[in-house]
Order: C-alpha cells, then sequence, then structure tokens
C-alpha cells in the first residue's frame, strides 16, 4: 500500500498495569479509518514504542493488521538499540502483513556515520519490505544528514521520515535524493505545507491521533493547490499543536484529548504519566475555543 497523506504516529493505549489495552487499540484504529486517516506509524514516538516489550511491540502489528489491513497503511517502528533487535521486529512485521518498516538510528551509544549506515544495511537486507529511516535527532543522538541520506539510498532505505522540525535540511534531503525512488515523509504537521510544496509526499502527524480532520483537511488542500485555504488550517495546525504543549507530555495529551472525544484509550505506559486534571481543562477549553472540541 503506498505510504503518503496523513500518518499519525499511532499512541498504544494501556491498560494501568502498562499492558496493551487492545479494544482501545481496535477503537482508536476504527477512529483514524472513519476521520480519513491514511496510515498508521506504530510504536514509535508517540506510540511508546522505545519503553514496550518485544512481544508489545509484535502485537500492536498483529491487531493493526487485523483490524485495517487493507483499509490504510500500516508502518511498522522497529527501531532499538541493538541490531538484532530491531532486525526480529522487521521479520515480524513482514510476516504479519505491515506495508513497510522504520526504524530511528539505533540510541543510547554514540554512533559515527558508518556504524549506522551497516545498522540499516543489515535491516535492509533482513526483509522484502520498503525500509524507511527515522531522522530523529532528539530522542536518538543521531542527525541523518543528507550526505548520510545518500548513503542510506544507497544501501537500499527507500524513504525517510524527517523529525528534525528543519525545513532547510529538508530541502536539502529533497536535493540529494528527490530524483531517485524514495519517499520522504515530513515528521510534524507543523511543517506539512511547505514540505509538501517541496516535495514530501505525506506527514507523520502527532495531533492526528486526537484530530485527524483537521490536518487531513490541510494535506487536501496543499495538494489540490488551493493554497489560501491551506495557509489558514495551517496556521490553525499550528495553534493546536500549541494547545498540546499546555501538558508535559504531547502523546499523554493525545491520550486526554480522544478520551474527550469520546475514544476510550486507556493510559499511557510508566514512566510517562497521564495529564493532570488542570492540563485536561486548559487543554479542552482551548481546542473548543479553536472550533475542534464541541462544548
Amino acid at each position: 500500500m503506498e505510504i503518503k497523506g496523513v500518518i499519525p504516529p499511532l499512541i498504544t493505549p494501556f491498560d494501568k498495569n502498562g499492558e496493551v489495552y487492545e479494544e482501545g487499540l481496535r477503537r482508536l484504529l476504527d477512529f483514524q479509518v472513519e476521520k480519513g486517516s491514511h496510515g498508521v506509524f506504530l510504536c514509535g514516538t508517540y506510540g511508546l514504542g522505545p519503553i514496550m516489550t518485544v512481544e508489545q511491540r509484535k502485537r500492536v502489528l498483529e491487531i493493526a493488521v487485523d483490524q485495517v489491513g487493507g483499509k490504510m497503511a500500516i508502518i511498522a517502528h522497529v527501531g532499538a538499540a541493538s541490531t538484532n533487535e530491531v532486525i526480529e521486529l522487521a521479520k515480524h512485521a513482514e510476516d504479519n502483513g505491515a506495508d513497510a518498516v522504520a526504524a530511528v538510528p539505533p540510541y543510547y551509544y554514540r554512533h559515527d556515520d558508518e556504524t549506522v549506515v551497516e545498522h540499516y544495511r543489515q535491516l535492509v537486507n533482513s526483509v522484502n519490505l520498503p525500509v524507511y529511516a527515522y531522522n530523529n535527532p532528539k530522542t536518538s543522538g543521531f542527525t541523518i544528514t543528507p550526505s548520510v541520506l545518500v548513503k542510506l539510498a544507497d544501501v537500499g532505505v527507500k524513504g525517510l521520515k524527517d523529525s528534525g522540525f528543519n525545513l532547510v535540511e529538508f530541502s536539502h534531503f529533497v536535493l540529494e535524493v528527490g530524483s531517485r525512488d524514495f519517499n520522504l515523509i515530513i515528521g510534524t504537521e507543523a511543517l506539512l505545507l511547505p514540505a509538501v510544496m517541496l516535495g514530501a509526499n505525506g506527514c507523520v502527524s502527532g495531533l492526528a491521533n486526537a484530530f485527524p480532520e483537521v490536518v487531513v483537511d490541510l494535506y487536501n488542500a496543499t495538494v489540490n493547490k488551493n493554497y489560501d485555504e491551506a495557509v489558514k488550517l495551517q496556521l490553525k495546525v499550528n495553534e493546536a499543536r500549541r494547545i498540546l504543549h499546555i501538558a508535559k507530555s504531547t502523546a499523554a495529551a493525545c491520550y486526554a484529548m480522544l478520551q474527550e472525544r469520546g475514544v476510550d484509550v486507556g493510559v499511557p505506559r510508566r514512566p510517562v504519566l497521564p495529564v493532570t486534571e488542570e492540563e485536561r481543562k486548559r487543554m479542552k477549553d482551548e481546542f473548543v475555543r479553536l472550533g475542534l472540541l464541541g462544548e
């Protein structure tokens, strides 16, 4: 299935014991299909993949394919500190119907460019699915530069989710690999309009967990070249992002706002804490003012 459009980095519903809340996950997946999202990015930063067990990550992928496989693109984030763990998760994703896998560079330890490129080469060689690199310097401690991206493309990486929040650098990615068979996805809705105009094929949008409609509207206005409307929607989206940041964790904020929309998605997994009641009330009031929540 083609990887494009609005792709929420899906939060993972958990129960109070930190186990995957299957009913909540199925409910959230159906919600995303209903609201027009084009795919889901599983077990990434919003999905709390790095603090989940391998078996939990596998189970989330299995549930997603069972619930919405064929209805939307399913990307399994398989990034981890260990190459062996990444390959194990990638093979499982391939065997169980994922459309693509993605991986942040191996984290915790500091690695040079050659080590990271070799890590991705081994991942690419382990599966027959498209492999996406995930540039998130803030969490991984490694920055995928344009020169590194060229090397990744040379070893068979097929796309990039760029969460570097640097539009100039994103334009350099387009210049380096835009003419190749390579799929560029911007990793934030904050830059959706300019990134798509530069050549991005879609957006992994944290905000779209709770409010997919406004991000889908922004994407559609942009690809249809209705730029006056797109500018208005981009500013609305960025204001909504600012509201999410009232909470200490924007992922936790999405759990709370989905509950406000009547979608029971349980709670985050520790150490991530739910939002406070004060944060919830402030966010709710602001989203009502913005027109994204009803009274």
